[in-house]
């Protein structure tokens, strides 16, 4: 909320216990979810023409949070799933790095799930870290076709694409919405299906190997 970051933006970064608890990042959404069709896409969605989701953030204020926090000695989180939020933030983290450079910022998208081909090796090159969660491909596959069709569903739950480029992707569960099990994550991440029935695996070409998952 507004009142929590001005609480620490008037304090910085907090730590906690023995200090493996630090405060110290700033979480921003900047679209919505696919499920919801709030996840902010450059074209409409196949089972929803004339929607194309919801920008809850501007990305000239995720680029002056971005500068603010940076400035402060946070790192900086922004929630992003569509294609066009992907985009938007990449934009915005693009023009703050170039007007306060930094070797070390450590910028995060929080789950890149849909990313056209044009904004993959971007990650790599901004320094960018994909925040994904693998269970999430797992969860929406039923029905992550009908809302994006056959062209975008290549850019979506990209692992293996975003690795090639060299980047690292930070893996997580993105609990409570999913199970915190890690075991569930690293098993979506090989396998790329539901741990139940004989589904025979989707997108198997952006698989990752078992110690990719694990790393």
């Amino acid at each position: 909320s507004a009142s929590t970051w001005d609480h620490y933006r008037q304090r910085g970064p907090e730590t906690l216990g023995d200090g493996r608890i630090v405060v110290g990042a700033l979480k921003v959404l900047a679209d919505g979810a696919l499920g919801s069709r709030g996840a902010a896409l450059h074209d409409a969605y196949c089972d929803d023409p004339g929607n194309t989701g919801l920008v809850l953030v501007p990305g000239e204020e995720v680029e002056r949070l971005t500068l603010e926090a940076g400035a402060l000695g946070f790192q900086m989180c922004v929630h992003a799933i569509g294609d066009r939020a992907n985009t938007l933030v990449l934009d915005a983290y693009e023009r703050a790095l170039t007007r306060a450079p930094r070797p070390d910022h450590r910028l995060r998208i929080e789950h890149a799930q849909i990313l056209t081909e044009r904004d993959v090796p971007r990650f790599r090159r901004l320094g960018v870290l994909p925040s994904m969660q693998a269970t999430h491909c797992t969860s929406d596959m039923a029905w992550a076709g009908e809302r994006l069709g056959p062209a975008r569903l290549r850019g979506a739950y990209a692992w293996r694409s975003l690795l090639a480029t060299g980047v690292p992707i930070a893996g997580g569960s993105d609990f409570p919405v999913e199970s915190p099990n890690p075991f569930f994550g690293i098993h979506a991440a090989v396998t790329r299906r539901p741990r139940t029935g004989e589904d025979p695996g989707w997108q198997p070409e952006q698989r990752m190997t078992r110690e990719e998952a694990v790393r």
